[in-house]
């Protein structure tokens, strides 16, 4: 029976760890954060908008049109290294298929290119 229990030793010490950990994190924030913040450092720095409490304000189309690029491009990257690595085994047919997939891709960029979507004016 010792023996039994002792095999699943490891699996305990990874969920000891686990919930060790996941209570630290939740318990983190409120040790160390600030209770009086000032102004500058509640204020817009990422989205390009203040904070707001509706979530029904209108806002720029502009800032949806970047999280697609960004997606289109994520995505083209992460279709380029596993055909990267493995470049040889994917011979002709997979060479000409990504020349094909990157080939959209650019057209779908310099379209959106021409239609502004990239100015920020």
């Amino acid at each position: 029976m010792n023996q039994l229990l002792l095999q699943y030793l490891p699996i305990v010490v990874f969920l000891g760890v686990a919930l060790f950990i996941g209570v630290a994190l939740m318990v983190a924030p409120f040790l160390i954060a600030v209770r009086n913040p000032d102004p500058e450092k509640v204020s817009a720095y990422e989205c390009g908008f203040a904070a707001f409490d509706d979530a029904r304000m209108k806002f720029d189309v502009r800032f949806y049109l970047v999280s697609i690029l960004f997606i289109i491009f994520d995505l083209e990257v992460a279709f380029l290294f596993p055909w990267a690595a493995a470049f040889k085994e994917v011979g002709v047919f997979g060479f000409w298929s990504m020349v094909v997939f990157l080939g959209v891709l650019t057209i779908g960029f310099i379209y959106e290119w021409r239609k502004g979507a990239l100015e920020w004016d």
